[in-house]
């Protein structure tokens, strides 16, 4: 990792695609961190103050779906892993040139631990006690999904590549259809009910506490959910529901730390599988763009067809396989990487083709210092910050004399203004994190 003081050759500017980076690549990654940190507030600030049909569609869209289905916010994440995927085709390609093949496995290597790192930190992981560190989280599991997307694509043909993909997300399902499993939800509602039928007051009285069960050091309420779990007989199949899958009782019996979800983790072991998955998806969207035997038109016909394809797939497998984000599975990889390559093409079409730049601007400046903007989100707080500086006495005004709502929106304009600003400062500095 340096702080470089001049742009790196991935970030540069440039119209082509056969060029060192395409420049709608960065405004792509620039736009998605953009609702990281604090678009969204926007969108529910003028839904406080106008209360209408449109802006109560939009906010939902802003939200994540609590299990299965798919909304606009479930897409970011993934898009973010599809743009690593994308990049990866110019970077690594660059790299094996410069320093072979080996040089280039070294820095996918380099950069998916350096990335965990920034994970572990993220979560607070220097400062809590054991258990109470995420081992796994959204950076760590960009920098696995990288890694092993990476080195597929250095040491691996085309066809293999697509092979390699494909086995992932049917060996995914297979392993979660077909697998079997212990018939007890990990849930403390279900737990606790669980107990209470039992006759075990004791320990329902346990799954009632507010506190994540994973956090503390041979807890109570862990112990019983142990036991619990390793008395269940009766073996089930094919279940999707939370707490019940294949997916989170990997996490709750093999994955050590903290888990987000009490007794397991959105970004946990076995769904890291097909997270690698949407990586290669990227990857073969940064094949088809870097390709010269392709005119522009094909490039975009392509993108959005096989774009709108996996959409489709994607709804049709979730009939049997659920589109659910917390389990990543195969059908929401489809789904998530079909409309990131749409929104590829979109800006492709817009910032390469058209030319049409002036607009992206602060997109750019963004996406050329994501991880930066990212980590300093988590540090500073953009939105804390603004409460702090329009909060109190300025926002009640706003509300009291503006509209209902307005001062909501005045501190999420406010702190998404702190992190352009941050950006616009760096890019101006020409100071680039590079892991």
């Amino acid at each position: 990792m340096n702080m470089s003081a001049t742009p790196s050759p991935s970030s540069t500017p440039t119209s082509g695609a056969s060029s060192s980076r395409l420049l709608s690549l960065d405004a792509l990654r620039g736009f998605d961190m953009f609702w990281i940190i604090g678009a969204e507030g926007l969108v529910k600030g003028l839904d406080r103050m106008s209360d209408n049909a449109v802006t109560k569609f939009v906010a939902a869209q802003l939200t994540h779906v609590e299990w299965a289905g798919f909304h606009f916010y479930d897409l970011i994440f993934p898009l973010f892993v599809f743009i690593a995927g994308v990049s990866s085709v110019w970077s690594l390609t660059k790299e094996t040139e410069l320093h072979g093949r080996a040089g280039a496995a070294w820095r996918v290597i380099r950069r998916g631990f350096l990335l965990i790192l920034f994970g572990l930190f993220y979560s607070g992981g220097f400062s809590a006690e054991w258990p109470n560190i995420r081992v796994l989280g959204v950076l760590q599991r960009i920098g696995l999904a990288y890694m092993g997307a990476g080195l597929v694509f250095l040491f691996f043909g085309p066809r293999v590549r697509v092979a390699v993909c494909v086995g992932l997300l049917t060996g995914y399902w297979a392993m979660m259809t077909f697998v079997p499993i212990r018939n007890i939800p990990l849930d403390n509602t279900a737990l606790a009910k669980l107990a209470a039928d039992a006759g075990d007051a004791a320990s329902a009285s346990l799954f009632k506490a507010d506190s994540n069960p994973s956090i503390i050091k041979d807890g109570p309420a862990w112990a019983a959910a142990n036991k619990m779990f390793d008395s269940t007989t009766e073996r089930v199949q094919g279940k999707f529901e939370k707490g019940l899958n294949l997916s989170n009782h990997t996490d709750f019996k093999y994955l050590p730390g903290k888990r987000y979800d009490n007794y397991y983790d959105p970004e946990g072991l076995l769904s890291t599988i097909p997270a690698i998955g949407t990586c290669l998806l990227g990857i073969f969207a940064g094949m088809l763009l870097r390709n010269t035997t392709f005119c522009d038109r094909r490039k975009l016909v392509y993108l959005l067809s096989f774009g709108l394809g996996g959409v489709l797939l994607g709804f049709a497998w979730g009939g049997q396989f659920p589109v659910v984000k917390k389990l990543w599975t195969s059908s929401f990889v489809l789904v998530a990487g079909g409309f990131s390559a749409i929104l590829l093409g979109t800006f492709y079409w817009a910032v390469e083709v058209m030319k049409w730049r002036g607009w992206c601007q602060p997109f750019v400046w963004i996406g050329m210092n994501s991880i930066t903007v990212y980590v300093a989100n988590n540090v500073i707080g953009f939105r804390k910050l603004a409460e702090r500086v329009v909060g109190g006495d300025v926002r009640m005004a706003f509300e009291t004399h503006v509209a209902k709502g307005a001062g909501d929106l005045l501190i999420a304009c406010t702190g998404l203004g702190f992190g352009v600003l941050l950006c616009w400062f760096l890019h101006r500095k020409k100071i680039y994190l590079r892991l």
